[in-house]
């Protein structure tokens, strides 16, 4: 009896980067010891993906809305549906959810600068005393506040599309895309946003003496001084991967809206102990049950946030490091436990690049790698477009297949090693320019998934 395929997709959030300065021209991609995520590369098909559409915002969203299959042209209605989908929280047709941040804000003269979209990262527990705070003094039949996780929550507004017809187009902007600037121009003008104006200012006020952000203050720590909101919108009506492509699974992430996703995906989220989207979370924890959800059922989501949150940061040292963290504990680790099965299929990529030089999502392609490879025969379908930078002669398509079997992830020229990559490599690495060298290059990024999951393969 043929045992069923294993599919694991693993996200590293923000992997990708512009080349820096301090790296000699590199991107951390490029200079992070990598052994595992470069020996995929080399024996996979690595190419380039472009996860964020023409015109949309480059938030994780949008991107992994993409990696999971869904055209945000046409599934993408809000950041805040999603996270509600995570938080078990119904929506009617017409209520409008909000991602609602705890930030801290800070005056200078006459402006107020966002200072840190994260309030200090804010632990769980004091974040949700806040929100339920903020809920009992400020909610109604119509306004409720919902905890989530550190700076992450949720704000619904009842009947809201229908009540508030402005709100729902109107635009918002992250708070992570105006770390150190002014946010005057980044609010809703008079007349247009009023409701969400005096949600935050009655937010400011209640915020300013609360018993928490007094203690935090006293040890030196930022306060989470007002709420921000943004990525409104109603809940979308999204296809199950199973109806789409007969898989059921698992989702793996701190992240309340990749659990958001994965739910309205039909994913069951698998809660595991330590994982936090930071640095500190359980990586170890997260390849084991990874594994352990791949022997119940056929596709595990695999998300990590730490990289994203060192871009944030700007912090080269520790982009690096969880970059590393994420090949060693959870690509390597998922790796070497995919010899438990017979047929498995690995996809790795970040989500969007984070570059540390902006501190913010962009848009650009990101480099995905597929292993094992696909089958030569019976492929014609999958047709990709060769980047323009890397076309020569008249325009046309053409199609890249890569012929392999299953092999296991044994030493190869000195580069799977815990030395990470050897200088005599013949070939590159897992990094953006080895991905745009392949080639490959997908311009709709939702479209990966198929290719992924429906292509035959040498397995």
């Amino acid at each position: 009896m043929i045992e069923e395929m294993k599919y694991v997709v693993i996200v590293g959030d923000g992997m990708a980067d512009y080349p820096v300065e301090d790296l000699k021209g590199k991107t951390p991609l490029m200079v992070a010891k990598t052994p595992h995520m470069d020996w995929l590369a080399r024996h996979g098909e690595i190419g380039l993906v472009r996860t964020i559409p023409d015109g949309f915002n480059p938030g994780s969203e949008i991107a992994n809305l993409s990696i999971f299959g869904y055209d945000p042209i046409r599934y993408y209605t809000g950041r805040g549906p999603l996270e509600a989908a995570s938080l078990g929280v119904r929506l009617e047709s017409d209520d409008l959810a909000f991602r609602c941040n705890l930030v801290t804000l800070k005056g200078d003269g006459n402006k107020t600068i966002m200072e840190d979209f994260s309030a200090g990262h804010i632990s769980d527990e004091e974040a949700k005393q806040i929100i339920l705070d903020l809920d009992q003094a400020m909610g109604t039949n119509d306004i409720q506040f919902y905890p989530g996780v550190s700076y992450r929550h949720l704000t619904v507004l009842k009947d809201g599309a229908t009540k508030y017809s402005n709100l729902e187009k109107l635009e918002l902007t992250p708070p992570h895309d105006i770390i150190g600037q002014e946010i005057s121009p980044f609010l809703p003008k008079k007349g247009r946003g009023d409701q969400i104006l005096s949600l935050m200012s009655e937010s400011q006020r209640l915020l300013k003496n609360h018993p928490i952000n007094l203690v935090r203050e006293a040890k030196g720590l930022t306060p989470a001084n007002s709420i921000w909101l943004w990525g409104q919108g109603r809940s979308p009506q999204m296809t199950t991967l199973k109806g789409r492509f007969g898989v059921e699974g698992y989702v793996i992430s701190a992240v309340h809206l990749l659990r958001g996703i994965g739910i309205l995906a039909g994913l069951e989220v698998l809660e595991v102990p330590g994982a936090t989207g930071y640095f500190d979370t359980n990586y170890d924890g997260k390849a084991q049950y990874a594994l352990r959800g791949l022997k119940e059922k056929d596709f595990v989501y695999v998300h990590v946030e730490a990289p994203d949150e060192a871009g944030h940061m700007g912090d080269l040292r520790l982009k690096i490091e969880s970059i590393e963290a994420f090949d060693e504990k959870i690509v390597g680790a998922i790796l070497k436990g995919m010899s438990d099965f017979e047929r498995y299929r690995i996809l790795v990529l970040p989500d969007h690049p984070t570059p540390l030089s902006v501190r913010t999502h962009t848009a650009d392609p990101v480099p995905y790698v597929i292993y094992p490879v696909r089958k030569p025969s019976r492929l014609s379908r999958w047709i990709v477009n060769i980047p323009r930078g890397l076309r020569r002669g008249r325009r046309k398509k053409s199609s890249f297949l890569i012929e392999g079997r299953v092999q296991g992830p044994v030493p190869s020229n000195g580069v799977y090693s815990a030395e990470g990559r050897g200088k005599e490599a013949p070939i590159e690495g897992f990094d953006e320019v080895s991905a745009k060298k392949s080639g490959i290059f997908i311009e709709k990024g939702f479209q990966l998934i198929e290719r992924f999951l429906i292509s035959p393969c040498s397995c």
